[in-house]
């Protein structure tokens, strides 16, 4: 009965089993295969450009520094260490699944044209948000300062990646196991407590390069939300997508439309 009710416990987290478009994204092997054009884009760009974590205005993205300094108390130094990480990850957990190895450009086509429908939203939102507010609620967790519309591209892909790494692949399921395999609780009650959590804690990350300000933390908060929920019902490499669509609409093209 217990062993039931774990196993009910975690379903939510079990998308891919079937063979249809809606499953398939789900999968580690095929996340990984959408996201890797984003990992090398954004580790080569930001060495030839700068520095091998920087973009070209000198901005580093935060969660990718948190990785180095992670690896860092164990002694590990070197900047392509999280690009490795996340390719490690999404291996494992695709051996561990024993999902078939196949490769399928249709399917890429499909998450890609997913990524854009589903940043067009919180797009907009952001957009309305910050005409009411003094400060910018729409770019990613950045430390120093750029201007080049370049290094702003550099910059959202790799906060797209990254980001969504720790506070979706990482804080999700790592809270999972918490809440809902050793507490034990229903879905009902951890899934919300998971997906709010992990978008607070998204949130009061980018006040490591910025101020507080209230407005912008509950924006970021729902943005968070809307992540966690593709994350969960639409995989990791759609989340990463939509996520990196909307920090470059709104640190790139927008500013490059109002040259």
């Amino acid at each position: 009965m217990a062993g039931s009710r774990s196993r009910k416990k975690v379903e939510w987290l079990q998308f891919g089993s079937g063979k249809s478009y809606f499953h398939r994204v789900h999968r580690p092997l095929q996340c990984l295969i959408f996201i890797v054009p984003l990992l090398l884009f954004y580790q080569i760009a930001s060495f030839v450009h700068a520095t091998p974590v920087a973009g070209a205005g000198g901005k580093q993205v935060v969660a990718f520094l948190l990785m180095l300094d992670f690896f860092r108390l164990f002694g590990a130094v070197g900047n392509v260490l999280p690009l490795l990480a996340v390719i490690a990850i999404l291996l494992s957990w695709h051996l561990a699944r024993k999902d078939p190895w196949d490769f399928d450009p249709k399917l890429y086509a499909g998450m890609s044209g997913e990524s854009i429908l589903w940043g067009i939203p919180f797009v907009v939102i952001g957009m309305a948000v910050s005409r009411q507010g003094p400060h910018p609620v729409m770019a990613p967790a950045t430390a120093a300062a750029a201007d080049t519309l370049w290094s702003n591209l550099v910059l959202s892909v790799g906060a797209g990646v990254y980001e969504e790494l720790l506070f979706r692949l990482i804080a999700i399921n790592l809270l999972s196991i918490i809440i809902m395999d050793f507490f034990e609780l229903r879905p009902s009650t951890g899934i919300p407590i998971i997906i709010f959590a992990t978008a607070a804690l998204f949130s009061a990350y980018h006040l490591m390069v910025e101020p507080f300000d209230a407005g912008v933390f509950v924006f970021r908060t729902a943005i968070g939300v809307y992540l966690a929920g593709i994350y969960i019902y639409r995989g990791f490499g759609i989340a990463v997508g939509a996520h990196t669509t909307y920090d470059i609409f709104v640190t790139v093209l927008l500013p490059w439309l109002h040259t």
